[in-house]
């Protein structure tokens, strides 16, 4: 009996030991080189021994990887909080603009990032630090590590081959990867880094030496790319909601007569009888067979860039996107059969503007963010504006020819 009660102490301890050193096993920085580690604590101004060994260093990572990777909102300063709020769509709570404090307590309650996150971050870091490089920073990185340039050459595509040829490039030079040297931003001239800083809000360190501000990158360039994350959702929302309102009004407006003669030219057969709603049901499904990979695309082509950029400005996104609403519009209505002359004929071209206004979206960092929320209210409304207007039109032009 006293042999089952010792061997099943000593289970329960083996068990708890395993699942203990599971979680430590997943915490990234145990598998840093000693450089990278003392990078890290530098970068985030933690003074640590010299010499150290390795345990020291990381032990010294561990006590503040939570402040400052987990939670970095504990390091902020007022403003960085108050500009974090506001660009998640959140009010500052009146008289708390000051109260560092207050605005600790209102980041808290909407952060959504977790230890596991931020490890699982960090354990594959090419997924996400090239999220704030516009174009030419990502091909001048590629060229300058003899890599070719993908064919086509966009952003996307750039930021794909970057992200794919990040360690091999880091073992051709014989740098490390995970927590970078600033070896990754050689390309970067002093004022690309301060004007990064700048078009988010992070306070540009003085004296604004080079390694100083290489490592203010790498301590915000994560929330940088989750921020671009979850502005990019919006903009993919606003953008679905503008083509859903495009189709609902366009049917809306026409007659049955009008949608039969539609479904004729597209080759949908209507059955005998077929009353209104029947009618509208037919010619929706196939307006998503048409679009569902043209459309699509193109909605891509528009969007698609910003995926993963934090170097796009939220605002400048919807003004660009539904600025251009109107070449969309055609582009669809090609698909249809029931484009304009004048909308074909510039069909040929609207892959250029596709390229030309992805580019640009990404060349600027979220310089609106304390406006991203009421930007994200006036692009619904626009968008539903423009899809409104652009219906009419199609069913004035449907109409003078059939």
């Amino acid at each position: 009996m006293k042999f089952a009660v010792t061997f099943t102490v000593a289970l329960a301890t083996c068990v708890a030991g395993n699942s203990w050193l599971g979680n430590a096993g997943r915490t990234a920085y145990n598998k840093w080189h000693e450089s990278e580690l003392e990078r890290w604590l530098s970068d985030h101004n933690i003074p640590y021994p010299a010499p150290a060994d390795r345990k020291d260093l990381q032990d010294l990572v561990q006590e503040n990887w939570e402040d400052n990777v987990v939670k970095p909102y504990n390091k902020w300063d007022t403003h960085q909080l108050s500009n974090w709020l506001t660009s998640q769509g959140q009010e500052v709570k009146k008289g708390t603009e000051k109260n560092k404090d207050s605005l600790l307590s209102q980041v808290q309650s909407y952060w959504k990032g977790t230890a596991d996150s931020a490890n699982d971050a960090y354990a594959n870091t090419q997924s996400w630090i090239f999220d704030t490089w516009t174009e030419s920073q990502l091909k001048a990185f590629l060229d300058y590590h003899d890599v070719p340039n993908p064919n086509p050459r966009t952003r996307d595509s750039l930021l794909h081959t970057a992200r794919a040829n990040y360690q091999n490039i880091a073992n051709k030079v014989g740098e490390t990867a995970s927590y970078p040297g600033d070896w990754l931003y050689s390309q970067w001239s002093d004022s690309d880094l301060k004007s990064w800083a700048d078009e988010r809000g992070i306070p540009v360190p003085q004296p604004g030496t080079r390694d100083k501000l290489i490592a203010s990158m790498r301590r915000n360039s994560k929330v940088a790319s989750d921020r671009a994350a979850e502005q990019y959702s919006t903009l993919s929302k606003s953008a679905s909601g503008a083509q859903q309102s495009l189709t609902e009004q366009l049917l809306d407006s026409w007659s049955d007569s009008e949608i039969k003669s539609w479904c004729d030219k597209n080759g949908v057969k209507v059955p005998q009888g077929s009353k209104r709603n029947e009618l509208v049901a037919i010619a929706r499904r196939r307006s998503a067979e048409l679009t569902g990979k043209n459309a699509a695309s193109s909605a891509s082509g528009y969007y698609g860039a910003a995926t993963t950029s934090a170097g796009n400005s939220f605002a400048q996104a919807t003004d660009d996107m539904y600025g251009q609403f109107r070449h969309y519009y055609d582009y669809v209505m090609n698909q249809f059969g029931m484009a304009t002359a004048d909308a074909q004929s510039s069909m040929s071209s609207a892959s250029a503007r596709v390229s030309s206004s992805a580019s640009s979206l990404s060349s600027v960092a979220e310089k609106s963010a304390s406006s991203a929320s009421k930007d994200a209210s006036k692009s619904g409304l626009n968008a539903a504006s423009a899809a409104s207007s652009a219906a009419k039109q199609a069913s004035a032009s449907a109409k003078s020819e059939l």
